[in-house]
């Protein structure tokens, strides 16, 4: 595949690892560039969509695909409604429920989710066994942010625990959003 796109990987609560998808992406395509954050185990929201910002805006923002996994789809959410900027869109994987009771405490300002109307095209992909999100919470995101949704069945929370390393089936829904 061919990313002619500016593509940016933003991990979630507590990076993500060698193993991941998002990490084996970017061995697979050095132009992705993964977004790093000052404190990947305790988040504060307003730290993090500036780093996206500052990322985004680091180049022309239109020719930007963001790929956010867990706790970053809520911040790319954040982000959007803050900053309101014209990037090509963003692949939201696996969005963490951030108002659940089971979700792990140590982050500050990622609730309540932000539910405006994304301003650029999105597609969530959400699993039917995921902890950190219900399906139902996770389709209420994707109408909300006016994204397309993807149930990819029970697929955990889609990252290495549940067997996704590679994950092309995630690089396909990429390049959706780079047509």
């Amino acid at each position: 595949m061919n990313f002619t796109s500016r593509v940016l990987i933003i991990p979630g609560l507590g990076n993500s690892g060698e193993q991941h998808w998002q990490s084996s992406w970017e061995r697979h395509y050095p132009d992705f560039k993964r977004v790093h954050q000052q404190d990947w185990d305790a988040p504060v929201c307003e730290d993090w969509i500036h780093q996206i910002d500052r990322a985004v805006m680091d180049g022309a923002p239109a020719e930007v695909l963001l790929v956010g996994h867990s706790l970053a789809c809520s911040t790319i959410a954040y982000w959007a409604q803050t900053f309101n900027r014209p990037i090509k869109g963003a692949l939201l994987v696996a969005p963490s429920d951030t108002e659940a009771e089971s979700y792990p405490p140590g982050t500050t300002g990622f609730a309540p989710i932000p539910l405006s109307k994304l301003p650029f095209p999105s597609i969530v992909v959400a699993s039917i066994n995921d902890f950190y999100v219900t399906l139902e919470r996770a389709t209420l995101f994707a109408q909300s942010w006016g994204s397309k949704l993807v149930n990819i069945g029970a697929a955990g929370h889609i990252n290495v625990n549940s067997g996704h390393t590679d994950w092309p089936e995630g690089l396909r829904l990429l390049q959706e959003l780079e047509s």
